[in-house]
């Protein structure tokens, strides 16, 4: 009986440690895909930068290049550039809004499933 009594005690520990060491295992795995990830994100920082300054330039000046080639070819008592640059503009700002809401939302979703 004693036999069975010390294989219990030493079982008991040993599927302690198991789970404890199960658990350091997640949490570094966690811990150094968080570190993966904040550099990832800076860099992902720095290119929403570009893509939305791109995103908001590119339209204002393919607006731009039309009006001035619409105030060459037919002249006339209103200025297409600047309508055209103001009309480039706002299709540029839609354009940055739709990416930057489309990231938050893949960003809320991520944290998100973390958290379940």
């Amino acid at each position: 009986m004693n036999d069975q009594d010390e294989d219990q005690t030493d079982n008991q520990p040993n599927s302690d440690e198991t789970e404890f060491s199960r658990q350091v295992g997640a949490k570094e795995t966690r811990k150094l895909k968080q570190q993966r990830k904040a550099v990832q994100n800076i860099w992902f920082g720095f290119s929403m930068f570009g893509l939305i300054g791109w995103s908001v330039t590119i339209p204002t000046l393919l607006g731009i290049l039309l009006g001035l080639w619409l105030d060459n070819n037919y002249p006339g008592t209103q200025a297409w550039t600047l309508n055209l640059m103001i009309v480039g503009l706002i299709l540029g700002c839609l354009n940055a809004w739709h990416w930057v809401s489309k990231e938050d939302k893949a960003i809320h979703q991520d944290s998100e499933q973390k958290n379940e």
